[in-house]
């Protein structure tokens, strides 16, 4: 029988321990595990017999993490890393070689495009850039040396809806992989890979975890790209790779009775992440953060539907504000992304949203540092409210003209609203508007 959201939310991956009989997930705070004997040993590093070798590559702790937010996503396999950028990375460094490119989308997570756009040139690897709402902009800027298209499921800051269906119908048809960040809507209230992903990479950090309290990120194979047929492009997935005694791994896993009814499944990606790039690029998790990861996972849906309920009735309040000129948020009708809010986040439109502030940039400073329940950081996704103004902070980096095509421009604000009591935070954001 399959079991609901949140029962998965607090038992997949995860059962009472063997050993100690602890209920909660141990943490197993070691760099490396003994090894039954010889063979065993050499069947570890030769990719013939899954176990552990050293936390780098492994780690009951984050296994069992690994295994949860698969399940929640409908993955077969995920693989944990650092952080929600070293996610990008690994999955990136699977896909890519010197000269290829990326068409992503132009709006995404600061951070995001700058790794884009000047970490990954020393590489060689480049990007194009597309608006989120220009479908036909997607299908022009594919070539040759594409390799992925790229996309967030709900973009940071904007709140914008990208429309995956039509985004994975593009790859699809290009024969290459669509991977989808879904750190903002979690899998709560969006699971991309029933919309046409292939590969999903998230910040473990934001809502996931749900607490501010440990980094983390998650890549998820989504078991659905067949890596034979486009050999030509994806030399790690389908060619012998001569590290691991010339084994190819889109054919070796790719359909191996790891399912949870004893099913084949295609776990190609997520092994080629693992013991290619995380091996040698060595984000790894520990299994602290794993474990707290874990734990804020556990209430993940009652979080997400607080977050959801918050966020509308403060976009709602704001809207009305004389001193707002705008709020972009997908969760009101007139929004220009709502229907796509309903088709994609039927359970809500997350918790993260923009709204501009008639007084420019100099507002948002003021109000930035006139908040008092809010906390004024660099981050989404805690039970606490949180606020930032973007354009002076988190897209800084930009040119005015990327500023404003991210959704970052001078006069926006972003909210992560959180789960305390709505009349508390619009009475926080009200007494620090009437300051200006």
């Amino acid at each position: 029988m399959t079991q609901g959201f949140s029962t998965r939310a607090i038992h997949a991956g995860s059962a009472p321990d063997p050993v100690s009989g602890s209920r909660a997930q141990p943490i197993h705070q070691t760099t490396s595990f003994v090894f039954r004997d010889a063979e065993h040993a050499a069947n570890l590093f030769a990719l013939q017999e899954f176990g552990n070798i050293y936390t780098r590559l492994g780690n009951p702790t984050t296994g069992a993490l690994e295994a949860r937010i698969a399940d929640l996503e409908g993955g077969t396999m995920g693989v944990a890393t650092a952080s929600g950028h070293a996610a990008q990375l690994l999955a990136f460094h699977v896909l890519m070689e010197p000269g290829a490119n990326i068409v992503a989308a132009r709006q995404l997570y600061g951070g995001s495009i700058n790794q884009l756009s000047h970490a990954f040139k020393k590489f060689g690897w480049e990007v194009k850039f597309v608006d989120i709402d220009d479908v036909a902009g997607f299908e022009a800027a594919v070539d040759d040396k594409t390799r992925v298209i790229f996309a967030e499921s709900l973009a940071n800051p904007g709140g914008l809806i990208t429309d995956m269906d039509a985004l994975g119908k593009i790859a699809s048809q290009h024969g290459i992989p669509f991977m989808v960040d879904n750190t903002m809507a979690s899998p709560y209230l969006c699971r991309p890979l029933e919309h046409g992903a292939n590969i999903i990479v998230e910040s473990l950090t934001k809502f996931i975890g749900g607490h501010g309290n440990s980094i983390g990120g998650m890549i998820v194979d989504g078991g659905n790209f067949d890596w034979l047929a486009h050999k030509a492009r994806f030399p790690t997935m389908a060619s012998p790779q001569s590290y691991y005694n010339d084994m190819v791994f889109g054919e070796a896993f790719a359909a191996l009775p790891l399912g949870p009814d004893g099913s084949n499944v295609n776990i190609a990606f997520a092994i080629a992440a693992r013991a290619f790039s995380l091996r040698d690029l060595g984000a790894a998790l520990s299994p602290m953060n794993a474990f707290l990861i874990m734990t804020g996972c556990e209430t993940l849906p009652l979080r997400m539907e607080r977050h959801c309920n918050n966020a509308l009735t403060v976009a709602k309040h704001l809207s009305a504000h004389p001193q707002v000129s705008w709020v972009r948020y997908a969760g009101l009708e007139g929004d220009a992304h709502f229907s796509r809010a309903k088709k994609y986040l039927p359970k809500g439109a997350g918790a993260v949203f923009t709204f501009g502030l008639k007084g420019g940039h100099e507002a948002g400073v003021k109000l930035v540092e006139g908040v008092k329940l809010f906390s004024h950081l660099a981050n989404i996704g805690d039970t606490r409210s949180l606020i930032i103004h973007p354009a002076s902070t988190t897209h800084s980096q930009l040119t005015d003209a990327q500023k404003t095509a991210a959704g970052a421009a001078p006069d926006t604000v972003r909210l992560s609203v959180g789960i305390e009591d709505a009349a508390d935070i619009i009475a926080d954001l009200d007494q620090a508007l009437a300051a200006l």
